[in-house]
């Protein structure tokens, strides 16, 4: 809808600016306000003849029904109420189960965070593709009602089909994706398809004359996408993370739930059928821009002789098929999608607060004091943000720069925007580079890391053959320093230890692998030395989780319970377990059972991302002794750093999508808003794609990425700007007048000019 012009007051310009925010957040491609569609040939808008056509009976298979009731003696069509609540449901289910969705490739799937990310982009690129198929059935064929329907429930579809494919018994991997593929896929189709049709449709609803509430409809309205995506993106990862199911994280539920409220949208849109004003399908001018250009360029591919005059403009080889109208109206569209070429870089930003920023999430510390957040329930920062930042922006920020007398056009506000977006993204390498301080080197071929746990009574001296590691004694239940590295002739190596125990050498010999790391424990058996080589993690644990492993210096066998779900038996004479993943949390009521009775278990604070060795060394007081080694560092850097990213992404937005849409609306003819509209689309899902082919093509360290991102915005961000400079603003009223000036006194030379061509 374009937003119609109204006061000066601050109130109002808030309301206005709240308008065009959530529009650019969720456009459609339809004729949303048909008062603004001329219909073709007589000047009249469209609105105005169905207007005319009162209450006469319909005519085909798409009634115009009767006057709605109104809500509470108002001019708002009751039927209103049932297409805000469908909306909000939707966006409750749409950005509910992509809040989620990154993470439920890289932990459901086990997949690299590389392929996570482009699967991600990939979706999110093609639920900004399928709103053209939407837009062009709504207009061309079925109608909005229809289209909306119909998708719908292959939306329902690819929700239930996406939410089965996440039961961890229900068949092996293959069959998981394949489910996840098949209904994120109807997934795409159904939000894509409806979205150029649901708020059109609801401005369908309200008579001519009451064109003020349908501005104030719009607005709740895109109030309720909002507060759909807002509370959703802070709720699903609490029904993933915090709900256990299958004995892991509850992704089922963190579907189910999205699809239970996809259903209920539909279910309330079907329930106010009979109150709708249902128009018939008027067809869509973006097909028509598409031809128009399309025969455009073949017609000038066929003459491209020198003996045929030139024309001043390429489009103008579309005269012999389109109106002269048409074509300078696509003249006048041209211009603005020009401009649109370089801000799919934006996007491409942007969109990864979902895949990237929520992977830097899972490797911080999230504890908050009273709550701990979920990796990816960060992601409600920026709806947040955006009900922050519009009225100071509006009321406050830009009229300051006004009173100061500097000319903040709408290029250099998205140019700020974008810059914006950079100087988070180069935010977010920061924070990577103090991330990485705690991850394990790299390992790389013929090559492995190694440390000492002493677990005897009295220091012991090592020496590995060939090696110049471990110079000095490591001292009893001395907290190992970091690991040493090994350089080994091949993939396989035997090496020889020799262990020097008061004054006494011993020798073992150990298999060692490349790209692995290994403890050595040295402990004391049946009052000998003895040693053993286990095998630790190579990388911190997935997700923010703690990995926890025992060593039982007992003389016998235990069992161990952790938590209410955790059961661990461990051999006896320093037999090592298997890791566990857990929670981070606090393990102080564990139980140890031996064959001599039932002892307490304490563990302390397993911290985020920390993976830990913890020796059982004797049972005494009821209570089992422990010695605790941390393996890996746990995640040191706290998440509230990602907040100034958030807050300058955030901000950016605000300048960047604003304003764009505002800018692109005023540049345009009032008949040509809709193939804006998908012009807009379309540079969010080639953004995406972006992303996709950087995650693929050129995998490198995250800190990296992000440091590519921001230089390449900054590039773009430099061209947009030299484009928008040499851009003119213009009226387009005054554009088609000029035009059907110059067509009147250029008439008879255009009738000779086809005349010499058809001789041609």
């Amino acid at each position: 809808m374009e937003i119609p012009p109204s006061g000066d007051t601050p109130p109002t310009r808030f309301f206005e600016t709240c308008c065009r925010y959530f529009r650019a957040k969720e456009l459609d491609l339809s004729n949303v306000q048909e008062a603004a569609g001329m219909a073709e040939g007589d000047g009249v808008p469209q609105a105005a003849k169905e207007a005319q056509a009162g209450d006469d009976p319909p005519k085909g298979d798409f009634p115009v029904q009767k006057k709605s009731p109104k809500l509470c003696g108002s001019n708002y069509p009751l039927s209103i109420a049932f297409i805000v609540v469908n909306e909000f449901c939707e966006r409750f289910s749409y950005y509910g189960m992509r809040a989620v969705l990154t993470l439920y490739f890289l932990s459901f799937f086990h997949w690299d965070e590389n392929l996570s990310t482009a699967v991600y982009h990939a979706f999110s690129a093609l639920c900004y593709f399928t709103p053209v198929i939407g837009a062009i059935m709504a207009d061309s064929w079925l109608g909005k009602y229809k289209t909306i329907i119909y998708l719908s429930i292959v939306y329902v579809v690819g929700h239930l089909i996406k939410s089965v494919g996440a039961i961890p018994s229900l068949g092996n991997q293959v069959v998981h994706v394949i489910l996840s593929m098949v209904g994120l896929f109807l997934i795409a189709l159904g939000t894509g398809g409806i979205k150029p049709c649901v708020s059109a449709f609801g401005g369908d609803q309200f008579e001519e004359e009451h064109t003020s509430e349908r501005s104030k409809f719009f607005s709740i309205f895109y109030l309720s996408i909002n507060a759909g995506s807002l509370i959703s993106t802070f709720v699903t990862p609490v029904l993933r993370g915090d709900v256990k199911c299958f004995g892991e994280d509850c992704y089922a539920l963190a579907f189910g739930v999205p699809a239970a409220l996809m259903v209920l949208a539909l279910v309330v849109f079907i329930a106010g059928s009979g109150l709708y004003r249902k128009t018939p399908p008027q067809g869509n001018v973006l097909l028509e821009v598409c031809k128009c250009i399309g025969f455009a360029i073949k017609n000038r591919l066929k003459n491209r002789s020198r003996q045929i005059p030139k024309r001043d403009h390429w489009l103008d080889w579309a005269s012999e098929k389109y109106s002269k109208q048409l074509i300078g109206e696509v003249k006048m569209v041209t211009r603005v999608l020009f401009l649109f070429i370089p801000l799919p870089m934006f996007w491409a930003l942007f969109d990864q607060q979902g895949s990237r920023w929520t992977l830097q999430a899972t490797k911080m510390n999230a504890d908050f004091g009273i709550y701990i957040l979920q990796p990816d329930q960060m992601q409600f920062l920026n709806p947040l943000l955006i009900l922050v930042f519009i009225p100071i922006f509006d009321l406050w920020l830009y009229p300051l720069i006004n009173m100061c007398k500097f000319n903040f056009t709408p290029i250099r506000k998205m140019a700020t925007g974008m810059i914006l977006a950079g100087m988070a993204f180069g935010l977010a390498a920061i924070v990577e580079i103090k991330i990485n301080e705690t991850d394990m080197p790299r390992l790389v071929p013929e090559e492995s890391l190694i440390r000492v746990l002493n677990l005897a009574k009295n220091p012991v001296q090592v020496t590995i053959q060939g090696r110049d590691l471990f110079q000095q004694p490591v001292e009893a239940f001395q907290n190992p320093t970091e690991y040493s590295k090994l350089i080994l002739n091949g993939e396989h190596q035997n090496l020889h230890f020799t262990l020097q125990h008061q004054g006494s050498p011993l020798a073992f010999n150990y298999t060692v692998k490349e790209k692995s790391v290994y403890s050595l424990i040295v402990f004391e058996a049946e009052g000998s030395l003895s040693s053993r080589l286990i095998t630790d993690l190579e990388a911190k644990p997935e997700n923010g989780l703690a990995a926890v492993r025992f060593i039982n210096g007992l003389s016998q066998d235990v069992n161990l319970t952790i938590d209410s779900k955790r059961f661990i038996a461990v051999q006896k004479n320093y037999s090592a377990s298997e890791y566990s993943l857990l929670e981070r949390d606090k393990y102080n009521n564990g139980k140890c059972i031996t064959e001599t009775g039932e002892f307490t278990l304490e563990l302390g604070l397993l911290d985020f991302g920390a993976s830990y060795t913890i020796v059982i060394t004797n049972v005494s007081g009821g209570a089992v002794k422990t010695w605790k080694s941390e393996d890996i560092k746990a995640n040191n850097v706290h998440m509230a750093w990602q907040l100034p990213q958030y807050v300058l992404i955030s901000a950016g937005e605000v300048m960047f999508s604003i304003t764009g849409l505002a800018f692109s609306y005023s540049q345009s003819p009032a008949s040509m808003k809709s193939v804006l509209q998908a012009g807009w689309l379309l540079t969010v899902a080639v953004g995406n794609t972006l992303v996709l082919v950087v995650a693929q093509a050129a995998p490198m360290a995250q800190w990296a990425e992000f440091v590519l991102f921001t230089v390449l915005l900054f590039a773009v961000c430099v061209i947009f700007s030299i484009m928008g400079y040499f851009y003119v603003s213009v009226d387009p009223e005054d554009l088609e007048e000029k035009e059907e000036k110059r067509e009147t006194l250029s008439r008879g030379n255009t009738i000779n000019l086809v005349t010499q061509k058809t001789k041609l």
